[in-house]
């Protein structure tokens, strides 16, 4: 990791903030559209899906400053694999405070979603695991990170925020999963028994599948871009500081 990293402490407070804002809206918007739409399935994921590309847009833009705007454990994750090669990315203290955050940030957000409506907490019914779901999963998961990490490595990461919510808000289409594409994701909308929600017994296999496509992904990546690995330190977006600023 460079030494002109925001602190570890800040970094983790915006990974905490961004993933459960993320989840806010994932969840949010599902149980608005669930309500507002609740005789057409295809009108609630256009809703669902028009909210979460704009949102994460948003979120990327406010948090990646401070700590990349990660918001996903599979993200962090090949962010530290690549860094292994050039002494960049993440450390793995590092690696496992962005993983715990972010899994907490995404149940908190569930959380408070649920309470904004008024459905209250409980446990996701949603059966998602067949396998056209996996299958989905896996496309959706390496597509996203062959797309963050070729911005990095191609010195485009200002397209990052616009470009990540338009390929999310495009596989909620073109995937049969809806692109979760983000395991703390996953295990937050555990908790709400909505449109938006997946039961428990489809999560592992839900992140095995999205493990699979990060490898896939970033196997692909170091076929397309074998310099990748330099610019871990910007992924998602740069977040490097003045030293006096830290």
């Amino acid at each position: 990791m460079t030494t002109n990293q925001p602190p570890l402490w800040r970094r983790a407070v915006a990974e905490l903030l961004g993933t459960s804002l993320l989840v806010m809206v994932v969840v949010g918007s599902g149980i608005a559209a669930q309500q507002l739409s609740p005789n057409d399935v295809g009108l609630q994921l256009l809703q669902n899906s028009t909210a979460t590309v704009l949102g994460l847009t948003v979120l990327i833009l406010v948090f990646g400053p401070v700590s990349g705007a990660h918001f996903n454990p599979v993200v962090s994750l090949v962010d530290w694999i690549l860094g292994r090669r050039s002494g960049t990315g993440l450390t793995l203290p590092e690696l496992g405070t962005y993983v715990v955050v972010q899994t907490l940030g995404a149940i908190g957000g569930s959380v408070v979603a649920n309470a904004m409506y008024d459905v209250g907490t409980s446990i996701s019914s949603k059966d998602r695991a067949t396998g056209g779901h996996l299958l989905g999963e896996v496309v959706a998961t390496a597509g996203l990170i062959l797309l963050i990490f070729a911005l990095a490595a191609t010195k485009r990461g200002v397209l990052a925020a616009p470009a990540v919510g338009a390929y999310i808000g495009a596989a909620y289409w073109f995937t049969s999963s809806t692109s979760f594409a983000n395991p703390a994701v996953t295990v937050g909308r555990i908790f709400s028994d909505t449109f938006a929600g997946i039961a428990p017994g489809s999560v592992p296999s839900f992140v095995i599948a999205q493990l699979i496509g990060a490898a896939a992904g970033l196997g692909l990546l170091l076929v397309l871009f074998p310099s990748a690995a330099r610019a871990a330190d910007d992924v998602v977006l740069p977040h490097q500081v003045d030293k006096a600023n830290s």
